[in-house]
């Protein structure tokens, strides 16, 4: 299944709700705002499935982020080969492990803001894994149960506010900079595998398939929950791949007006024009 959440205010975003997508219709799932609100039903599976509410045309659909308000958003850095070596960095033994809060999230066809204070706002593109069963010391073995599916995310990074210390919150979760969506694709529909990408003004800058990690979705999910329960809804970054902006030469940064496509296979597309905030 595809699961997404629908802004139905009236180009305000005021109210959203959840919905299933059967190709070009979204239809209602009575009862949940956002998909989110879904995943802390144990049914919300069968839920979804049975779903039988009002429908929409997906084709100019208002969508929110896929999960508007994730309790915790744990992202993973250094975990594609190509990227560690364009950064200069060593294959890690253990993951490296920042967060994001909600307030950085913005749904997959928003305005992407460009803030103010930077000027090395950068691209990259991640796999996310989207929790749907709560756990804590999670086996490896047992990990794929606690995962309702995945989704497409972009980690778009402050570098200057990233690296002005050797820890990386700061550049990280600025806020509405973090397109996160269309759609959470069921675990039963999507394997770590297909090729992602990122584009900016139609030049493919990432290019990589997500079976690349170090780290598996299930590693990370076991590796996680050792530290601190996972709950449904959650949501881990998986880390991007080589060709991220800051790493070319001349280094090479997100501008006014442009355009950011970040794509996996299987899973949709986020479309994000770069706007000054205000």
């Amino acid at each position: 299944m595809r699961l997404l959440t629908l802004r139905t205010g009236a180009g305000t975003g005021q109210g959203t709700v959840a919905v299933r997508q059967d190709g070009d219709t979204l239809t209602e799932i009575d009862g949940f705002t956002d998909v989110g609100a879904l995943l802390q039903d144990p049914a919300w599976a069968s839920i979804a499935a049975a779903a039988n509410g009002a429908t929409h045309a997906y084709d100019g659909a208002d969508l929110a982020a896929v999960v508007p308000a994730p309790g915790k958003i744990i992202c993973v850095g250094h975990n594609y080969r190509n990227h560690i070596k364009e950064m200069g960095r060593d294959i890690p033994t253990h993951p490296t492990l920042f967060a994001k809060y909600q307030e950085s999230l913005i749904g997959p066809n928003d305005e992407l803001a460009l803030p103010q204070e930077s000027d090395a706002v950068d691209w990259e593109a991640e796999l996310a894994v989207v929790i749907g069963k709560t756990g804590r010391r999670i086996s490896e073995a047992d990990a794929a149960e606690h995962i309702a599916g995945y989704s497409v995310l972009n980690d778009v990074s402050m570098r200057d506010y990233q690296f002005r210390t050797v820890q990386w919150l700061q550049g990280k979760t600025w806020e509405n900079s973090t397109p996160f969506g269309p759609a959470l694709v069921t675990k039963d529909e999507f394997t770590a595998g297909p090729l992602m990408t990122s584009a900016v003004d139609g030049e493919t800058m990432q290019e990589t398939p997500t079976g690349d990690l170090v780290f598996t979705p299930e590693f990370l999910v076991s590796y996680i929950s050792t530290i601190i329960t996972l709950n449904p809804g959650d949501v881990i970054a998986t880390g991007t791949p080589g060709g991220v902006g800051h790493a070319r030469t001349p280094k090479r940064y997100l501008q006014e007006g442009q355009v950011l496509v970040t794509t996996i296979e299987g899973l949709g597309q986020l479309k994000n024009r770069v706007v000054k905030e205000a």
